[in-house]
């Protein structure tokens, strides 16, 4: 099994210029990646998820005969090498490119605050980690949702880019299970020596039957660096508009209601 999975692996990657090419992609570690592809270590569960989503694959898939794995990936329409999606990848590293140097004191952990598009009138909090990987920076958003009337809890996970372009932090992500959905995110970014929390507007679809476009006013609570992740992720979820978890001066920046003057729908400030 495991020498099936390095053949697959390999091949997987001879789609692709390069190595390194495929670890910033993914993203990944790359002297953990090629103990993968030399079959000295075997991905973890949530490592193997990730590589597999981004080649196409499924993860039973990766682990099958090199041989009938070949004819597989034969038969699978191929568009990694295609002129216009590497135009296209170039585009996306001169953009973050541009604001590189600003994301040092923003990297690290974040709850996510808004009024849920899909319950309205409650909160709902997620977490978010921004990193860089490969030059790049990158973030994952982890959704935690349960309904209010109780029932089966719902995981979303979101996986995207940030670029820091002319004074504003823009945030571009898709979710990665079931891949319905890409929202984007625009915040203010803070002029304080320290970050503690920053407010913009969040553009995605609610998750119910409807799917209806919707925009959000949202904050980001900076956690730091480190953070003790499964006590931060029980902290996910859905509250009511009332609960003492959130201060005032949060509910009033998230607020969604506008003012009958406005003709145009703006994030509030810090």
């Amino acid at each position: 099994m495991g020498d099936n999975f390095c053949k697959n692996l390999r091949l997987l990657c001879s789609y692709y210029k390069s190595i390194a090419e495929v670890c910033r992609l993914v993203p990944i570690n790359r002297s953990q990646f090629n103990k993968y592809l030399n079959g000295t270590s075997t991905p973890s569960k949530y490592i193997l998820r990730r590589i597999c989503d981004f080649f196409g694959v499924e993860e039973y898939e990766i682990f099958l005969p090199h041989n009938q794995f070949a004819q597989i990936i034969q038969v699978r329409p191929n568009t990694t090498n295609q002129p216009q999606n590497r135009q296209f990848s170039r585009h996306i590293e001169q953009l973050q490119a541009h604001g590189q140097n600003r994301f040092d004191q923003y990297l690290g952990y974040y709850f996510e605050i808004y009024y849920s598009m899909a319950f309205p009138g409650n909160i709902l909090r997620n977490l978010v980690e921004l990193t860089r990987v490969q030059g790049e920076v990158v973030y994952r958003r982890v959704e935690r949702l349960k309904p209010p009337g109780g029932g089966r809890t719902f995981h979303a996970r979101y996986l995207g880019c940030a670029f820091f372009l002319s004074e504003r932090i823009f945030m571009v992500d898709y979710e990665s299970l079931t891949g319905n959905e890409v929202t984007q995110t625009i915040l203010y970014p803070t002029y304080k020596s320290r970050i503690s929390r920053l407010s913009g507007l969040r553009l995605g679809v609610s998750d119910s039957a409807q799917r209806d476009p919707a925009c959000v006013r949202v904050a980001y609570d900076y956690l730091g660096q480190q953070v003790d992740l499964r006590k931060a992720l029980r902290m996910c979820g859905l509250y009511p508009a009332d609960s003492p978890m959130f201060d005032q001066s949060l509910k009033d920046l998230i607020d969604n209601r506008s003012n009958s003057s406005d003709n145009l729908f703006l994030a509030a400030t810090v």
